[in-house]
């Protein structure tokens, strides 16, 4: 009996997890499609491209994973079929519990071509807001 090779959003699911866990060498380079689309919990807009995806999603991985300050990120659920993955965490920021999902979608080649983000409670929203901007202000050159 062989074994089939693991679709493309397997793939990026497990490059995601390292990404997350700072154990991606390069980073989002390879991982984002050049036409990528964000989507944030926050701005209302679609955030268009590459470069402006590894932004906010390189600032999302300093505000989420666990800190010094007690974030306890962790992914507790995941759904994958096709090309489309939806992956449920929960945290814990400032002491208000965060509860969310990270919806990929990605192309036959592997490459994320978008990025959607959801979050409950309204009150997890404005401290993931604070956070954010916070750590996008910091990221400025």
């Amino acid at each position: 009996m062989s074994s089939l090779p693991p679709e493309p959003i397997d793939i990026v699911v497990a490059k995601w997890h390292h990404f997350m866990q700072g154990q991606l060498p390069g980073g989002l380079e390879e991982l984002l499609d050049d036409e990528c689309v964000f989507f944030s919990p926050i701005v209302f807009t679609p955030q268009r491209g590459k470069e402006i995806t590894k932004l906010y999603l390189t600032a999302a991985s300093h505000v989420f994973p666990g800190d010094a300050d007690g974030t306890s990120f962790r992914y507790v659920r995941e759904v994958i079929q096709g090309h489309d993955a939806i992956l449920e965490f929960e945290t814990t920021i400032d002491g208000v519990a965060v509860n969310g999902v990270d919806m990929i979608r990605c192309n036959q080649e592997g490459r994320i071509i978008e990025f959607k983000v959801m979050i409950r409670p309204l009150k997890a929203i404005n401290v993931i807001h604070a956070q954010m901007m916070a750590m996008l202000e910091k990221m400025k050159p």
